[in-house]
């Protein structure tokens, strides 16, 4: 430390930084996709459904490429972190909602 400032040559992992902007962009896809199929009461159009399974594959993508950027070493943790929690939780939300329209007739 010189001066009270900590020098570093950590950098942000840039696969952790796109497995937030996947999550992001899947999150907002499918709360689009949710919301205008709430609005039309249930009916489901095939752009909806096309655009939920494009924000699936955009989270398989990012869960994938958070978990490359673990196995970097020297990084900084944030978008790495970041980018799992909001996979995640897009996946855990997303099979809720599978399951529960499982039993919806």
């Amino acid at each position: 430390m010189i001066n009270g400032y900590k020098f570093t040559n950590k950098r942000q992992s840039v696969y952790g930084i796109m497995s937030t902007i996947f999550g992001l962009m899947s999150a907002l896809t499918l709360a689009f996709c949710i919301q205008k199929s709430y609005s039309l009461r249930g009916v489901g159009i095939d752009r909806y459904g096309v655009s939920a399974l494009l924000a699936i594959i955009y989270m398989m993508v990012g869960y994938g490429l958070g978990i490359y950027s673990f196995f970097e070493s020297d990084r900084f943790k944030l978008f790495k972190i970041s980018g799992m929690v909001i996979n995640s939780v897009g996946l855990i939300l997303l099979s809720i909602i599978l399951y529960a329209g499982a039993f919806i007739e």
